[in-house]
């Protein structure tokens, strides 16, 4: 069977396209950009990559006729750019029309639970996805999830955030709020359960674990499997918008994303019943064992996606790879060389570089650094990285993104998304005579950005000689 995946980049598709190659089917990856996946790491000759971005119907046409199934796993939640509603809409739309003139015979579609009679603007807009997604011409699939509990999902990284950094917690009343947590492995079963399955076809689910919570039941179990103590005190007083922002400075998830989780959290999501789980014979797991599921792969450093490797930033709208080419005309460059005694222990600590390791040199500046992005409203140090030992091209890595990750070939290629006068990039290259080459290169955007670089100029001096040396010593 020939499957179609779109939404490739994103937390759910990067952990069901594994289970799909290892069940045997022949899956096309549906990407805007190829140069922000990674092919290499799926070793078979079952997979294809096509560009394709749905704002943009003709690129569809990328799409092969041949397919038997479609993965509709796009949305628009956490974008900085216009509005997500209007652009799930067409998105939804443009994807309908070139998939009803594929061979494909069923769509299955990854929405939110919307039961309650007033919904908010990211739910209302999921539902009417599913209405777009209605077809004559192929059979629809839809599962319904509220909260997802798994390793560097959104919601798993922000209640990790609020429990594993605040002992005491002034909360807004939404922490009364009921939701049915599901397991992400859960999820990926219903989505791979369904492939196929006539019973299932034009019909929509609900899925959900065993437990019904409110967020605030949810915050203490957490502590409880942590073996924290924490104790939460609920205020009528927090309006809408200062919720986000308490969401937004404690956690590593960014504003917009804060603004339509809070929106969404005002919202009971429950399951109505249903037999889809006893039908695909699938065990559902409890909240506490979906948290230590979760942690299972964190402390094995098998963390496979999380919900920052999606493309959301504002910079990125014309194309990921406009950005792995550093520009040289119009630039200021800081470029530092040192002879290594030992290239591969140094290449461990580039790779290791950022998150829980940090930056090797005055690390209290980096941090401060960050806490000035995240006043302007940028991501800050928060998101951390997904793996401490691996990266991969397109990963998040504290304020950078990954643009090039060729561990063989002795390269790591940062572009900066924190909030600046100008685009920066940060770039290490260890050569064949075990010569290491640190390039800062900064393209200024008007005189602003010039007189910026100045005045970080002192600081560079420092910081960048300082991570350097570190980086070349021979014990990691």
């Amino acid at each position: 069977m020939k499957i179609l995946l779109t939404g490739v980049t994103g937390y759910i598709a990067q952990r069901l396209l594994p289970v799909l190659i290892e069940n045997g089917y022949e899956v096309v990856c549906c990407v805007r950009d190829s140069a922000r996946f990674n092919i290499k790491k799926y070793a078979t000759s079952h997979i294809s990559v096509i560009e394709a971005d749905f704002l943009n119907k003709e690129s569809l046409e990328q799409i092969p006729n041949d397919i038997d199934l479609a993965y509709y796993l796009i949305h628009s939640m956490s974008t900085q750019i216009g509005d997500f509603g209007t652009m799930e809409e067409k998105c939804a739309t443009n994807f309908k029309n070139r998939i009803e003139r594929t061979n494909a015979k069923q769509v299955i579609y990854l929405s939110g639970i919307s039961n309650a009679a007033e919904l908010s603007k990211h739910l209302s807009s999921r539902k009417n996805v599913e209405t777009i997604l209605y077809s004559s011409k192929y059979a629809l699939t839809t599962i319904k999830a509220g909260i997802i509990v798994g390793s560097g999902s959104a919601s798993f990284e922000i209640i990790r955030d609020l429990v594993e950094k605040l002992p005491f917690m002034i909360t807004p009343r939404w922490l009364n709020t009921k939701s049915q947590p599901i397991a992400i492995r859960n999820v990926i079963e219903f989505l791979i359960g369904v492939i196929g399955r006539p019973e299932t076809y034009n019909l929509s689910y609900d899925i959900g674990g065993k437990d019904v919570f409110s967020y605030k039941e949810m915050l203490l179990r957490f502590a409880k499997v942590r073996g924290l103590k924490r104790q939460i005190l609920i205020v009528p007083v927090m309006t809408p918008k200062i919720s986000s922002y308490w969401l937004y400075f404690v956690t590593s998830t960014s504003y917009a994303l804060a603004k339509n989780l809070v929106n969404s959290m005002k919202v009971e999501v429950i399951c109505k019943p249903n037999n889809l789980a006893s039908l695909l014979g699938i065990t559902l797991f409890n909240y506490d064992q979906s948290i230590k599921l979760a942690f299972d792969k964190i402390e094995q450093h098998q963390v496979l996606s999380s919900w920052t490797d999606a493309q959301t930033s504002e910079i990125f709208k014309k194309g990921f790879s406009k950005f792995i080419q550093v520009p040289v005309n119009g630039c200021f460059k800081d470029i530092r060389i040192c002879q290594l005694n030992n290239s591969d222990v140094s290449l461990e600590r580039i790779w290791n570089i950022g998150g829980k390791t940090g930056w090797y040199y005055a690390n209290w500046l980096w941090k401060i650094r960050g806490i000035i992005d995240q006043v302007f409203g940028g991501v800050g140090m928060r998101r951390g990285r997904k793996s401490d030992t691996e990266l991969n091209t397109g990963d998040a890595l504290d304020f950078w993104r990954v643009m090039i990750a060729q561990k063989e070939e002795k390269r790591l290629l940062l572009y900066a998304e924190m909030k600046l006068p100008g685009e920066a990039w940060l770039e290490f290259n260890i050569e064949e005579n075990n010569i290491l080459t640190q390039t800062t290169t900064f393209r200024p955007l008007g005189l602003l950005g010039r007189l910026y670089w100045y005045s970080v100029l002192p600081f560079h001096g420092l910081i960048f000689s300082g991570m350097l040396n570190k980086i070349a010593k021979n014990k990691i």
